[in-house]
């Protein structure tokens, strides 16, 4: 399940919450406040590519190159 976060309109917080994938903001209420006016934020994600010297890519190639084309 994916990892959603919303903002409270009453107080501004904003929060994580675990939810299936299409899942609303229905029956959600804010952590801080308690308000029941919740909208979905658009947030980013975070990844990491190895640096420095001797750094693998995840397919162990050091660089892009040698990943290959994508799935078959």
């Amino acid at each position: 399940m994916p990892l959603y976060e919303y903002v409270c309109q009453q107080c501004g917080k904003r929060f994580e919450v675990l939810q299936r994938v299409g899942a609303t903001a229905d029956g959600l209420s804010c952590p801080s406040c308690g308000g029941q006016e919740v909208t979905k934020a658009f947030s980013t994600f975070a990844s990491s590519v190895p640096t420095g010297s001797g750094a693998a890519l995840p397919c162990g190639k050091p660089s892009s190159a040698g990943c290959g084309g994508g799935f078959t």
